[in-house]
């Protein structure tokens, strides 16, 4: 089996595990590195690979630009995979993340003819549904930084510090381009399981809305609803790490 380095390229991984009997790929959210995934693998069975994904623009990928439109990322980070697909894998995205598992996912099936055993996305609506939310990669700056606070999903403290935004607000505007000029294009549903998670507390997407994933498979589909707003993911971590190791209960029980 294809072993992993600890950095290549796109792929950050924390731990790695060459016996692992499935690799998850987790793609991050907007503005976010590769960084919020690396405590996962303490959370979930040893039989699982926690890979995350390091988009441009930041972690030890800094100096190179953000990408401000999905279909240019979607190719580049799908081939990026192909050398790891040797063994069963899944993949995971929260936000802006989910559009790119779920479009990684298809190229996949387009290009090579592999699927992953899982999809699971998190805190985006059905890809095919219009995006009710006020777009946001254009504001003025002073608007843009507001936005961001009511958000809630970057730290006060970053706010607060000049350098730091002005380091992060060009890789938020791109991401947020990145998922705001989506188009979606009808193509036959996967036919992987796929499973939607979101916050109860989320104002910026519904239930109704993760419901529509469904559409996306002819496979099995689940929706689970966790404490929080749109980042629970970071609040309830330990929740969703243990909803996630019995989504994936088949390949820890084999190991």
């Amino acid at each position: 089996m294809t072993s992993l380095a600890r950095q290549d390229g796109w792929l950050a991984v924390p731990r790695p595990n060459p016996q692992a009997r499935l690799r998850l790929f987790c793609f991050p959210y907007s503005g976010a590195s590769a960084s919020v995934y690396y405590r996962w693998a303490d959370g979930l069975p040893a039989a699982l690979e926690v890979c995350p994904v390091q988009l441009p623009g930041r972690g030890t990928r800094l100096s190179e630009p953000p990408f401000s439109r999905l279909d240019d990322m979607v190719p580049l980070a799908a081939e990026a995979l192909v050398p790891y697909l040797d063994r069963p894998f899944a993949l995971f995205g929260h936000s802006m993340g989910a559009l790119l598992a779920f479009e990684v996912a298809r190229y996949l099936r387009r290009h090579h003819r592999v699927a992953p055993a899982r999809l699971v996305v998190s805190g985006h609506s059905g890809p095919q549904l219009p995006d009710r939310n006020p777009p946001l990669h254009g504001l003025p700056e002073p608007e843009f930084r507001e936005r961001l606070r009511e958000l809630n999903g970057t730290p006060p403290e970053v706010l607060e510090h000049p350098e730091l935004m002005q380091l992060l607000i060009p890789i938020l505007r791109a991401d947020f381009a990145a998922s705001e000029t989506y188009v979606y294009r009808a193509e036959e549903p996967l036919d992987c399981a796929i499973a939607a998670y979101g916050g109860l507390a989320d104002l910026h997407v519904s239930r109704a809305e993760l419901e529509a994933w469904r559409e996306q498979t002819t496979g099995p589909f689940s929706l689970r609803m966790l404490p929080g707003d749109h980042f629970y993911l970071n609040t309830q971590q330990a929740l969703l790490l243990q909803s996630l190791a019995r989504e994936f209960a088949e390949f820890a029980n084999a190991a």
